[in-house]
């Protein structure tokens, strides 16, 4: 079994010895650590095979403990390494048969220093079109329907960025409630802002030559999206005049 270090998602876990998890349950107990994770984030991570939660015959996710441990490694690891998911699965399985195996590293060597790449590193989860649709839930003709507004676009390749699990699914959700796909252009064109005044800001550190400098750009710009982010979130719920737990 996968031992978490103290600090890490172990300690949001302790009340889960008593038996099996739900989905939410598990949310709850990593977000002390990984406050950006979400549901949808759980269930890519399930249907990219890094973990295999037990099924309830009407078929509910039960996580254990040690499925909460190994969620723990792998979102650590994307986030302190930009490890991609397949290497990660990879080690995972390899500590799992008892192997000592060092942690992969993903850059250049200079000086003794891992550097990561300052373009692919961070970036290098990429699911299918059929992934997609099977993290999300959703069917082809969503799909095509939420690209069409802009919702989703794939790379030139034919593949999506990680995060398209995420929104597909919360698009998924705000439909529950009524609200369709072409309700959604507003947010899709304040996102787009949002992220253009980000990259005016990070802009000359990309094109530095220094390449421990591009490097910084990627942190610089994580730093700065967990901020508008934040920021966004905080006016939605001031302009409501809620506040969200």
């Amino acid at each position: 079994m996968l031992r978490t270090p103290r600090g890490g998602a172990g300690d949001g876990t302790a009340a889960a010895d008593a038996g099996p998890m739900s989905i939410g349950t598990v949310l709850n107990a990593l977000r002390d650590e990984f406050p950006e994770v979400t549901i949808s984030k759980i269930r890519f991570l399930e249907a990219e095979g890094l973990i295999e939660p037990q099924r309830t015959p009407s078929g509910y996710r039960k996580f254990s403990a040690q499925d909460v441990e190994r969620l723990g490694h792998v979102l650590r690891m994307q986030r302190d390494h930009y490890l991609p998911l397949k290497v990660i699965r990879e080690h995972l399985d390899a500590m799992e048969r008892g192997e000592a195996v060092p942690l992969p590293t993903v850059g250049r060597q200079r000086d003794g220093e891992a550097l990561p790449e300052p373009v692919e590193g961070p970036t290098a989860a990429r699911i299918g079109r059929a992934e997609l649709l099977a993290a999300a839930g959703i069917d082809e003709s969503a799909l095509v329907e939420w690209e069409s507004y802009g919702l989703l676009v794939p790379l030139e390749n034919g593949v999506y960025d990680a995060e398209a699990a995420t929104v597909a699914s919360l698009v998924a959700e705000l439909g529950r409630f009524g609200i369709e796909p072409r309700h959604l252009r507003v947010m899709k064109a304040a996102a787009d802002r949002e992220a253009g005044l980000v990259d005016q800001v990070v802009a000359p550190l990309r094109r530095h030559r220094n390449p421990q400098t591009r490097a910084h750009a990627e942190a610089r710009t994580k730093e700065l999206a967990g901020l508008t982010v934040r920021l966004h979130a905080a006016l939605v719920q001031t302009a409501l005049g809620v506040r969200l737990p």
